[in-house]
């Protein structure tokens, strides 16, 4: 019962992580809604881990996840600090940061529930490791280059 509850918990964070992360990729990059979804991405992802911990303790052979949840957490904090602290150049430290840490969460998500999932089914398993990637650092690399252009930095400096 109380696995279930936690469970319960988990499939929550990860859908108000992949909600709030979504909402703040989209977003004018501006105060109010990408900030405060940023944030709740980040609180979010910390209810990932802390769930995954638990429920790890009953179920030991997904533990290999945790490194995923680990690093996703990890990059996350990351972001957040980058620009909470305005590091020297934040906003490419952040977008990398914050990017790859939705893309890491996703693919734990994946690597776990896609053999379960119409059409991720269909798959080979090694694609849930590296599908989430394939999609995720090319719009990295565009964000980068969208947000860190000479016009757009100074005007989010």
């Amino acid at each position: 019962m109380l696995l279930q509850v936690v469970i319960v918990a988990h499939i929550a964070a990860g859908i108000t992580a992949v909600v709030a992360g979504a909402v703040a990729m989209l977003s004018p990059k501006r105060p109010v809604r990408h900030p405060t979804a940023g944030r709740i991405y980040l609180f979010a992802v910390i209810g990932l881990f802390a769930t995954a911990c638990l429920i790890v303790v009953a179920r030991p052979h997904t533990a290999y996840l945790l490194l995923l949840g680990g690093v996703a957490l990890a990059l996350a904090g990351t972001g957040f600090m980058a620009r909470r602290v305005r590091w020297r150049h934040w906003l490419p430290h952040h977008i990398i940061a914050m990017g790859s840490s939705y893309v890491l969460a996703l693919t734990a998500f994946y690597v776990d529930n896609g053999p379960r999932l119409p059409v991720w089914r269909l798959l080979s398993p090694l694609s849930f490791w590296f599908l989430p990637a394939a999609v995720g650092i090319p719009l990295i690399l565009w964000a980068l280059h969208r947000h860190t252009g000479r016009r757009s930095a100074r005007r989010l400096q």
